[in-house]
């Protein structure tokens, strides 16, 4: 998660209700990107090119109405698939891109790494979220 966000979780600046929500998007990078917890807002620099249906930005998520479980505050997103797309990533940013929201449009919420470039050649570039529960949600606050 990055330091930003959980500072603007505590002056309410996101809402992840899936109905009635903030909007919040996927982008992809390559292997160049350098990304941190410090990270604060979505850039271009390092973008994966667009490719089938993955444009710059990178694509909307759709949210997972907030829960809990035991002590655990927890949301998610459903997967999410660029399709006829030829993409190499090496990691994504989730940001917010509503109005009001933090500072700006393009609050950063989570960096991930994937490790390790991920392909692939006129097909499905799936982004697949961890099971939504205590010790895996993709957002969770213990």
């Amino acid at each position: 998660m990055c330091t930003s966000f959980k500072q603007e979780l505590l002056v309410g600046s996101h809402n992840f209700t899936n109905s009635s929500g903030d909007t919040f998007k996927l982008a992809l990078y390559d292997n160049s990107a350098t990304f941190t917890a410090a990270t604060t807002a979505y850039t271009s620099s390092n973008e994966v090119s667009n490719s089938g249906s993955y444009t710059a930005g990178g694509g909307a998520l759709t949210n997972v109405t907030p829960t809990t479980s035991g002590t655990t505050a927890l949301t998610d997103f459903a997967d999410k698939t660029y399709t006829s797309a030829t993409i190499t990533a090496r990691g994504a940013l989730i940001y917010n891109t509503t109005t009001g929201a933090g500072s700006g449009t393009t609050d950063t919420v989570v960096v991930l790494d994937f490790g390790s470039n991920k392909s692939s050649t006129s097909g499905d570039f799936q982004v697949v979220f961890p099971t939504a529960d205590a010790s895996s949600a993709i957002i969770r606050i213990a």
